[in-house]
């Protein structure tokens, strides 16, 4: 395994006097101080249109490959080796906790995340073990690896919220409607609200695990948060991705916090502990900045779909998006969800040409 960065592996709550990750462009703008350009970045950038990537992962199934930390560590630093991104995220699945907290489960291909045995009752809970670094030891060695190997480029950690976790565990796999979701919700907010704190102690610890073995920053995934209403969203499930990002407040790095279709929660988002605000494709940046209040950098938000058009366009959109951005007292360029996996990635690598050329200061 080689790679062409170079650098040491510390990390500092503040930025570091010689450069390193924690004075990046990257975490500069999560900490919405002067950058050189805008960073970039994109969500599952590590995986699926690479063709370096389908070649490694090549028989080995998704839960296997996160657990072996040779895998994880050379599948996170292809993007940056090929795109020159400014920050790589650990490879992993937000499932990840959770299998590791006793819950049998699998990653089907074509399908996702699969529960043997769903969550249904307050003894279904009971099976959520709370976890240590023992559980996810393959996690530990794998970013303590790849702080080396990256040198002076920034680590995003990450898991899943609370919210998305528990659709998955109730639904016992992906869902277009949330229906049982809701159902218990709605109609057992005791036992809902116990799932939910076991999930956030769970996600807490696995991105605390993260911090310890050095990552520069770390993201909340609530994936299926825009399937509920304001309201909702405040009552049932706020309180446990407060918990989960108020728990890593005193690791010293910035914290994000993203979900798709979350227009009408953005203001909401932005209670919710995070010091970056991630922004779908729907809503432009100058809109999210306005609606998620003062205080905050905003992440986003290209349409993963606009990858597929002709130069010219994306050029434009990728101009459009950087500009909308300005409005924000810190901007992290990113997709408005993740790489879709037919992408070119040269298209990849030439937008990010682009966002440090255009953007340059």
């Amino acid at each position: 395994m080689s790679t062409t960065t170079t650098g040491g592996a510390a990390r500092d709550a503040s930025p570091a006097p010689d450069g390193g990750p924690a004075d990046s462009p990257f975490v500069r703008a999560c900490r919405r101080e002067p950058v050189p350009h805008t960073p970039v970045w994109f969500m599952r950038q590590a995986g699926r249109s690479l063709p370096e990537y389908r070649e490694l992962r090549a028989g080995v199934p998704m839960l296997e490959s996160c657990r072996r930390p040779d895998l994880v560590t050379e599948i996170t630093l292809q993007p940056v080796r090929r795109h020159g991104v400014d920050a790589a995220i650990l490879f992993s699945d937000i499932v990840v906790p959770v299998a590791a907290a006793g819950i049998d489960l699998d990653i089907v291909p074509g399908t996702g995340p699969v529960v043997a045995e769903p969550i249904r009752s307050a003894a279904d809970v009971e099976r959520l073990r709370p976890i240590t670094v023992d559980d996810v030891s393959y996690v530990d060695e794998a970013v303590r690896s790849l702080v080396v190997e990256l040198g002076d480029t920034p680590l995003i950690g990450f898991a899943g919220a609370p919210f998305t976790l528990a659709s998955y565990l109730v639904e016992g796999g992906p869902s277009r409607t949330h229906a049982r979701t809701k159902a218990l919700m709605y109609g057992e907010p005791e036992l809902w609200h116990a799932l939910c704190a076991r999930l956030a102690d769970i996600a807490g610890e696995f991105l605390r695990v993260q911090a310890r073995a050095g990552v520069s920053a770390v993201q909340l995934f609530d994936s299926w948060a825009g399937t509920l209403s304001e309201a909702d969203y405040r009552r049932y499930v706020l309180p446990h991705s407060l918990a989960v990002l108020e728990g890593l407040a005193d690791a010293g790095i910035p914290r994000i916090h993203f979900g798709v279709g979350t227009a009408e929660l953005l203001g909401v988002l932005g209670e919710a502990g995070a010091d970056v605000v991630g922004v779908d494709w729907r809503t432009p940046l100058d809109a999210a900045t306005v609606r998620i209040g003062p205080g905050k950098a905003v992440q986003g938000n290209l349409d993963p779909c606009v990858l597929f058009a002709p130069w010219p366009a994306v050029e434009k959109e990728v101009r459009r998006v950087l500009a909308e951005g300005l409005a924000a007292p810190g901007h992290v360029f990113n997709l408005g969800h993740g790489v879709l996996p037919e992408t070119d990635p040269e298209v990849l690598t030439r937008v990010v040409e682009l966002i440090h050329q255009a953007s340059a200061r």
